[in-house]
């Protein structure tokens, strides 16, 4: 899965640049409006997306585990939990255990986070730990961990905290253009009424960008991986069952969670937003169908990623989503 790892890594840098420039481009109007400069505007854009990211890449994992309300456990507060996680880390070939923590949450849901897979974290709900058998808890845990194997979890973290850097400066920026405040009110009226409405009409189309700009990053972050992160639940486990199973049961419970939020919810497991009431929805940006992910798991023939590929290429038709050394290596070793 080499390749997997690769395109993540160029993703993240992409990601960090695409970001910069969204930040700068939002430092150029902010500027122009509260410091009468758009190159002090850039400046200071441009030091909050180097301070950002490296926070992102630092201490990433750690904001959204507090964002998250994720508790640290060890082997002696959830014993099943912990011991599963050992087994899924010996199967996946991780060479450190990662950090397991539980959110007390009544809704079913899952998230990986970290840096790299020597320093990530495997968080459960609490609602996940009594909802689901041992089975399909290992089925769960498996997925998340190979997400922190195909170095998933970086991009996430990095995709998560920079989002949020954007959309909080989109949206007070937005606030301060509209209800007044830096140093365009002390203009003359000819230059300075040009210049607000010109920051205006910029601070609008920032309201409007910032959750399309989310829903592009989520599209870049791709639906490829939670299928890739299937596969190498399926055959970590050598049970596509239990995954399966564990889906079905996430996808039919109607528990809102309620610490995710939109910059956060590439994370998890199943996308954490449905309607009050509702079971969760195929209809998702974030992630590919859960109906689709259960089907697949189960018109497989074995756990390996050859039988993931051609179980995808029965449902969805047309050429396999597994990365063709993967499959070339299972084949090899049949």
């Amino acid at each position: 899965m080499w390749e997997q790892v690769r395109s993540n890594r160029i993703r993240s840098i992409v990601l960090v640049l695409g970001m910069g420039a969204l930040l700068v481009l939002l430092g150029y109007f902010l500027g122009l409006y509260f410091f009468d400069s758009a190159t002090g505007g850039v400046i200071a854009a441009l030091v909050v997306w180097i301070i950002m990211s490296l926070v992102a890449y630092f201490q990433g994992d750690s904001l959204l585990l507090t964002m998250s309300r994720a508790r640290k456990i060890g082997p002696d507060d959830h014993q099943r939990l912990y011991n599963i996680v050992e087994e899924m880390k010996i199967a996946s070939g991780l060479e450190n255990m990662p950090d397991v923590y539980i959110v007390d949450d009544p809704s079913l849901n899952a998230f990986a986070v970290g840096r790299d897979p020597k320093r990530a974290s495997v968080a459960i709900t609490s609602g996940l730990l009594e909802k689901l058998n041992r089975d399909e808890l290992q089925g769960v845990v498996a997925h998340e961990m190979s997400h922190i194997k195909n170095r998933d979890v970086l991009l996430m973290s990095m995709c998560s905290v920079l989002l949020g850097t954007v959309v909080i400066l989109a949206w007070y920026g937005s606030r301060f253009a509209f209800y007044g405040g830096g140093r365009s009110n002390r203009r003359s009226s000819s230059g300075g009424g040009v210049a607000q409405i010109i920051v205006i009409i910029a601070a609008l189309l920032f309201m409007v960008l910032a959750p399309i700009a989310a829903q592009l990053i989520y599209f870049a972050v791709s639906r490829r991986r939670e299928y890739l992160a299937d596969a190498s639940a399926a055959l970590y486990t050598r049970y596509p069952e239990g995954l399966a199973s564990a889906l079905e049961k996430i996808g039919a419970s109607t528990d809102q969670l309620r610490s995710a939020n939109q910059a956060t919810a590439p994370m998890y497991i199943v996308n954490p937003f449905r309607k009050k009431g509702m079971k969760a929805s195929d209809l998702t940006s974030t992630h590919p169908p859960l109906s689709e992910r259960i089907r697949i798991l189960r018109s497989m023939s074995g756990a390996s990623f050859k039988d993931y590929d051609q179980a995808y290429q029965q449902v969805h038709g047309g050429k396999g989503i597994v990365p063709v050394s993967a499959v070339g290596a299972t084949s090899a070793g049949k």
